[in-house]
């Protein structure tokens, strides 16, 4: 079974205007085309569409996945440096997932203070210390309500 691009386009969630720009990037030399021109995909182009989107998802640079899919198109005697760039970029998403986990906590912290009972205390004692710590160091106080006490 073939589908047209605006068939793609629908199943992997990409734009037309982008799985274009992919073509023209060299992402899908995979993709056969009709007796009149038009671009035709098969469930295998619809599996290595995924496995570009996945790559583009987690931060792989266009350079990087275009390697990456030269390599398929050059058979099984690229396994080892394919392997090599997928390993790599997977380091680089662990990397970027530990950033976005310690962000995350920071953020649940800022919740639990905001929907703590006593969290106008709360923030009115950081802006304390803020205001403070500007003051202490001849610091312009930027800060509107400064609560001294």
């Amino acid at each position: 079974m073939t589908y047209s691009i605006k068939e793609v386009s629908e199943k992997v969630g990409l734009s037309i205007y982008t799985l274009r720009f992919y073509d023209k990037q060299g992402l899908l030399p995979f993709v056969a085309r009709n007796q009149v021109g038009y671009r035709e995909f098969t469930d295998g182009d619809l599996n290595i569409i995924h496995t570009i989107c996945c790559l583009k998802d987690t931060g792989m640079k266009i350079n990087d996945i275009r390697e990456y899919v030269n390599d398929i198109m050059a058979g099984p005697t690229t396994i080892a440096h394919r392997q090599q760039l997928l390993s790599e970029h997977r380091a680089e998403v662990l990397t970027k997932q530990q950033k976005i986990a310690d962000n995350l906590r920071e953020i649940d912290y800022k919740l639990e203070m905001y929907e703590a009972d006593d969290s106008f205390e709360q923030v009115s004692r950081e802006i304390q210390f803020a205001s403070r710590e500007k003051e202490q160091n001849h610091l312009e106080n930027p800060y509107k309500i400064t609560n001294k006490s």
